[in-house]
Formats: C-alpha cells, structure tokens, sequence
C-alpha cells in the first residue's frame, strides 16, 4: 500500500462556487448504475460516489488533472486516489498502472477496471467518487457535463383536440396564442 505524504488541501469546495469540467472516468460514456446518496451523518449509511456500469479490462481514465495521492489495495480492492487541490477523485476496483506522485492529465489512462470487490456483481463497474477535505463527500456526477437535453412537443404534427370544458379551451387559447406569437 502506497500513500503520498502530506496534506491534501482543505479548501472549501468548489473554489470559487464553480465545478471543474472533467471527463467520464470510463469511455464511451457509461451507464450509471447506482447514484449518490450522501450519508446524513460520518458514519451514516449512504453512498458516497456513484457506480458506473463497465466491463472487466476495460479502461479507468482519470476525471481530473492532478497528482495521484493513492495506489493499493484496500479490503481487497484495487484502489486510485488521485488529488486535485482541495478536492480527490476516487476509483475502485481498478488494477492501477500509475504511482504515487505521478501528475496525470484529465482523461490519461490511470489503470483498469477489475472484477473482485465490485458491489455491482455479477456485472462490472466502477464507483467512482468525488471528496472534498477530508470527509465532504461530493457528486462526482457533477463534474462531467449532462446529456443534452431536448425538449419536445405535447403533439407530433398538430395539437391534440382540446375538449369542450371552458378550461380547455381557454387552455388550448393561450397555447394557440404562445404559438402563434413565436412565428
């Protein structure tokens, strides 16, 4: 077990009240199999990170610039920390293939993705966390963007009839008139 000496940073988190932009941990972009759920208290139940659906070998990139703070096994698990100031991405179970001390850029390869310790079996994946100081547990979700979100409409080619309530169609009134103030 190999652990880089000194502090992390305790600074407040985001610096600045904004998140950095980072990349997906696993490529192509992964399905997130669990959430986060911080824990109400320490020592609470919760999760601390989300799991990212992947396939064994498959491999681990790093979110963030930064200097990697942590590479070993704990509990059985492969284990990368990688420390971004204030702030430490967490990767697990991954069979690193970095070492303590070494700066890796956001999306470098950091070490793949293993089998054993993952709470997702019999599929793979990867819990992925995000901590500020040192027990602020952040939604690493929040560092890559969102999927685009495209708004569509009630109706695919003319809006549906409206009914004959006097709600409706002074609804359907409104709705006609937003439409037609748009053209």
């Amino acid at each position: 077990m190999a652990l880089l000496a000194g502090p992390v940073g305790a600074g407040t988190v985001p610096p600045g009240g904004v998140d950095p932009v980072g990349v997906w941990p696993l490529s192509p972009e992964p399905p997130v199999v669990h959430g986060f759920d911080p824990p109400s208290t320490p020592y609470a139940a919760g999760h601390r990170g989300v799991d990212l659906g992947g396939v064994v070998g498959q491999p681990v990139l790093a979110a963030l610039p930064g200097r990697v703070y942590f590479a070993g096994r704990l509990a059985g698990r492969g284990v990368l920390v990688v420390a971004h100031g204030g702030t430490r991405t967490t990767y697990e179970p991954v069979a690193g293939v970095v070492a303590v001390g070494e700066q890796v850029a956001a999306g470098q390869r950091i070490g793949h993705l293993e089998a054993g310790g993952s709470h997702c079996l019999p599929r793979a994946c990867l819990h992925w966390g995000w901590i500020a100081g040192e027990r602020t547990y952040l939604d690493p979700l929040r560092l890559v963007p969102a999927a685009p979100v495209r708004l569509l409409p009630l109706w695919r080619d003319a809006p549906a009839a409206t009914t004959a309530t006097p709600l409706g169609s002074a609804f359907a009134g409104v709705v006609g008139g937003l439409l037609g103030a748009r053209r």
